[in-house]
């Protein structure tokens, strides 16, 4: 697991090395909306995409023979559960899943009902955030639902000692246009400061980018 978050690292460190050259500006960088709560869920979003390595709990109504939990998610993308073998389930929601395995069950059971749930997740390439940069541990962190700038610094332990953190930039892709568009971020008012006007939701894929000050 700490040898695949290191390579995704990687990786992302040079996309973003990219996009600075390449993305399309919006103004020099505008600013988002202010996030309108910051409490963030524990579990992915209902589009959240299941990824390798991810840990699912799946439960069959009124049938616990069937059901299990700790399930993860095989390099090779599928699952086996009882009754159910090599389950394709990387590239499906949770919901997707369910209804696989609903199916599948059907075959022995009269209507099953099933849900599936991610319980620890790795997260996709697209499903993460990516901060780089002037902060205490530059990381790779999976998505979740309602997550904010705040809830992503506090999980890389915020700025460093040289951060220009009101420099800082967030990296999107808008799929409206078709392109990358930079916004302006102002990490130094919104964790030194606690203007709450700062903090900003995020999305699945964003990057961003803490430049160090020149001073």
């Amino acid at each position: 697991m700490l040898a695949n978050l290191s390579t995704r690292f990687l990786a992302s460190t040079a996309l973003a090395a990219l996009t600075l050259s390449g993305c399309a500006t919006n103004g020099g960088g505008s600013q988002l909306p202010p996030a309108s709560f910051v409490a963030m869920q524990e579990g992915p979003g209902e589009d959240y995409v299941i990824g390798p390595l991810d840990e699912l709990t799946v439960s069959v109504w009124r049938n616990p023979e069937l059901s299990a939990d700790k399930i993860q998610v095989r390099p090779d993308g599928r699952i086996t559960t009882p009754l159910v073998s090599d389950m394709p389930a990387v590239g499906k929601t949770p919901a997707m899943l369910s209804e696989d395995i609903r199916l599948q069950l059907s075959q022995y059971i009269e209507e099953p009902l099933v849900s599936v749930i991610v319980t620890n997740f790795a997260g996709t390439f697209s499903q993460q955030v990516r901060i780089i940069g002037a902060t205490e541990k530059p990381a790779s962190i999976p998505f979740r639902a309602n997550m904010t700038v705040l809830d992503a610094m506090i999980a890389v332990g915020g700025l460093s000692e040289f951060a220009a953190g009101n420099k800082a930039k967030l990296i999107r892709f808008d799929k409206q246009v078709g392109r990358q568009r930079e916004y302006g971020l102002r990490l130094g008012d919104l964790l030194k400061r606690g203007e709450s006007e700062a903090n900003v939701m995020l999305q699945p894929g964003d990057v961003i980018i803490i430049p160090e000050s020149m001073f």
